[in-house]
């Protein structure tokens, strides 16, 4: 289970007017916990008005340059993102999680290959971790980049993706897409199907793409994985990463249990037990008994609230991230799982 250290900050950078990057101290006896692989993200924690925020960011550092350091954009309604947008100064100390996350890219130096990625606004910050590891640790690989904001201003690391591309010219290639700019070598408009389909078959039609990473709003994500796979582009190949999903509405689960559910939790090596309200999530049960279950995102998007279900039977409300070969193994993501049966066991440490 991912733990929390205090970091101090040791640089903000404005990259855009509404976005920053933040990177941190590590001290020498951290740097082994806080090493990470390309696409990982870490979890900020503090205190706003008295009450505790939590959320998952990024890393858009590449794994072997010693950064750890995320990107913030500003966001309507976003508590966290406008105070670090505003607020958070130069050695202030903030609560950082060890990293985590499944949308991973994992480096062989022996290997000759193609990755593509589809971003779009904040979406890059993953991917830019990506490209950069790619770039630095298979220098045999190459990398295609299609991404996507309103107008270069509004590009989250435009001048540092140029600076790359003149750097590794043979091996990085990108396409910008903006909707409310007209740019030379730049697609006008939004990634939507005909984005997708001119790439495919036209720009880069006769080189072969080994895997592609997609990552920005929902929608976008679905859309071009759909039309990948209508591409002929396997299934297997495709990995996505959510930043933000349309909200559910609350539905009645058909098959759970009426009235309470008796819980046994296995966190840190000590048990709990108690029982809870049907109704409510094992997260949010947990947390009202003062167990310190780990959570981020608490809308079914980060992997932090992921358990094994050892007994009894839960229903998720959504799940974005895991496989079905996981869920059948017992993994559960807890922030969305109502119990379905009188009594269930879940374990954080067996993940």
């Amino acid at each position: 289970m991912s733990q929390f250290h205090k970091l101090t900050i040791k640089e903000i950078k404005k990259v855009t007017q509404k976005a920053v990057t933040i990177s941190f101290n590590v001290p020498e006896n951290l740097k082994d916990t806080f090493s990470f692989k390309a696409g990982q993200y870490i979890t900020l924690k503090t205190s706003l008005e008295g009450q505790e925020i939590r959320r998952d960011y990024s890393l858009c550092s590449s794994s072997k340059s010693g950064e750890l350091k995320v990107a913030v954009k500003a966001v309507e309604h976003g508590v966290f993102s406008k105070f670090a947008n505003s607020e958070l100064k130069v050695n202030d100390v903030i609560e950082v999680s060890e990293p985590n996350g499944r949308f991973t890219f994992e480096p062989d130096q022996s290997k000759s290959r193609t990755i593509s990625a589809f971003a779009a606004g904040s979406g890059i910050t993953p991917i830019m971790s990506i490209v950069k590891t790619v770039l630095e640790e298979e220098p045999l690989s190459n990398f295609i980049l299609i991404y996507g904001n309103k107008t270069p201003e509004d590009t989250i690391f435009y001048n540092e993706l140029l600076a790359l591309q003149t750097q590794y010219n043979n091996r990085l290639k990108i396409q910008f897409v903006f909707s409310q700019a007209q740019k030379e070598d730049a697609l006008f408009g939004r990634i939507d199907k005909s984005v997708v389909n001119f790439v495919i078959k036209n720009l880069f039609n006769k080189t072969s793409v080994d895997t592609f990473y997609l990552c920005g709003p929902e929608a976008m994500i679905y859309m071009v994985k759909d039309v990948l796979i209508e591409n002929h582009v396997s299934e297997s190949n495709i990995k996505f990463e959510l930043f933000t999903v349309a909200t559910p509405e609350k539905t009645n689960i058909i098959n759970a249990v009426i009235g309470q559910t008796n819980v046994r939790v296995m966190l840190d090596d000590e048990e709990f037990d108690f029982v809870m309200d049907s109704k409510k999530t094992v997260l949010e049960a947990a947390l009202s008994e003062k167990i310190d279950a780990p959570y981020s995102c608490q809308g079914g998007i980060c992997s932090s609230c992921l358990a094994r279900l050892k007994e009894g039977q839960v229903t998720m409300r959504q799940n974005n991230i895991l496989t079905d070969s996981e869920v059948a193994e017992g993994l559960i993501l807890t922030c969305q799982s109502q119990p379905t049966t009188s009594i269930i066991y879940v374990d954080y440490d067996d993940v």
